[in-house]
């Protein structure tokens, strides 16, 4: 039993890719319970790897759902959860016997969470794509760049992680919190185009305001603006800088050691300004900058890599980052100040806990043996 606010949260996950294992966890590690449901035997996936935090802090079994005896253990396993996640294409989990409908019925308070890129309808649900593709069709590619260069790619954080698996979880949680009051569950469908859209609210509130009317890296926060951009620094390094408030920019002045600097504020000067910020930048390292503005609201930090990043004296102390099985990974996240997650366990062997999952659920010892035999599980 997990600890955490979500703990005795039961959840059955459909192995998938990406948004769906990252959603779920998500539950995980704010304290549910998670069985991470695979093929019996295993199969060729490039994203799976030994220590994968997409699959970390849950039980995983391995059951062939397209035998009857199998499907019935899955159903069985079901029946007892609060949250079924998968993240099949349309129609791939009904013709499996594990759709909403089915489920429902068996387990009327049950939160159904789907996961695709397109969403369960609409003219490109049937159709191929990855996280570049939904983030394209949602408005929040374009924007990203610099001015005269085509979009920067954000890895896949807008449309996997960002707009998928988080919003999954979201959607998940308050459908529990709906179920609190009605008794009863229902289908969340969440799409990446969905979810990256609606990451881009902000924006269409500017743009609705003629704020943000001119081309990508031109506007206020895409880099157009110099005060808010990143810069290279004497060891070919980066410094990332966001002083936008007048307050907050009088502060990296001073930092910087500055004199005369012209209105921040005013487009015209934003080129003379740039050349300015780049030629001081380039003058000092980056962690040398870093411990210049230390203490001080000049809105100016070091641009760390990955690893980095859990080296840093302030995720240091907020324990942003966490050891497991060896490897360092992100914490879980938010922190809680009652019911406080406990760190993550390291990912199960695959399939290793399909015997005692099974158990229990009841299924006898010798059943389990002649399951095994048969190839039903693993």
């Amino acid at each position: 039993m997990g600890t955490g606010p979500l703990a005795g949260l039961k959840v059955v996950e459909l192995a998938g890719l990406a948004p769906a294992p990252f959603a779920c966890t998500v539950l995980a590690d704010l304290g549910a319970d998670v069985i991470r449901v695979d093929r019996a035997k295993p199969g060729f996936d490039v994203l799976t790897f030994p220590n994968d935090p997409l699959t970390r802090g849950r039980r995983w079994i391995g059951v062939d759902v397209k035998s009857p005896e199998g499907l019935d253990l899955v159903l069985k396993l079901v029946d007892e959860a609060d949250v079924l996640v998968e993240g099949f294409r349309p129609g791939v989990a009904e013709r499996m016997g594990l759709g909403p409908d089915a489920l429902l019925e068996r387990n009327p308070g049950l939160v159904y969470g789907r996961i695709t890129g397109w969403g369960q309808d609409g003219p490109l649900a049937e159709a191929a794509g990855h996280d570049i593709n939904y983030i394209a069709i949602a408005g929040a590619l374009e924007p990203i760049g610099q001015a005269g260069h085509k979009p920067t790619l954000p890895l896949n954080l807008v449309g996997d992680f960002g707009g998928g698996g988080l919003m999954l979880a979201m959607g998940v949680l308050a459908a529990l919190v709906e179920r609190q009051s009605s008794g009863r569950g229902q289908v969340v469908d969440a799409s990446m185009v969905d979810g990256a859209a609606l990451l881009t609210t902000s924006l269409h509130g500017l743009q609705n305001l003629g704020l943000w009317s001119k081309p990508r890296g031109e506007n206020l926060l895409d880099g157009g603006a110099p005060f808010y951009d990143t810069y290279e620094t004497a060891d070919g390094k980066f410094v990332a800088v966001g002083a936008i408030e007048g307050r907050f920019f009088a502060e990296l002045v001073k930092v910087l050691g500055l004199e005369d600097v012209p209105d921040h504020m005013n487009p015209e000067n934003w080129p003379a300004l740039r050349t300015l910020l780049e030629e001081t930048l380039r003058t000092r390292t980056r962690d040398e900058w870093a411990k210049l503005a230390e203490g001080t609201d000049a809105c100016l930090s070091p641009v760390l890599t990955p690893q980095e990043a859990p080296t840093h004296p302030h995720n240091a102390a907020r324990g942003t980052f966490v050891e497991i099985g060896g490897a360092t990974q992100p914490a879980p996240a938010p922190k809680f100040s009652r019911t406080v997650p406990a760190i993550p366990t390291q990912p199960s062997d695959a399939r290793a806990d399909t015997g005692a999952v099974l158990a229990e659920l009841g299924v006898p010892a010798e059943e389990i043996e002649r399951l095994r035999a048969a190839g039903t599980i693993a």
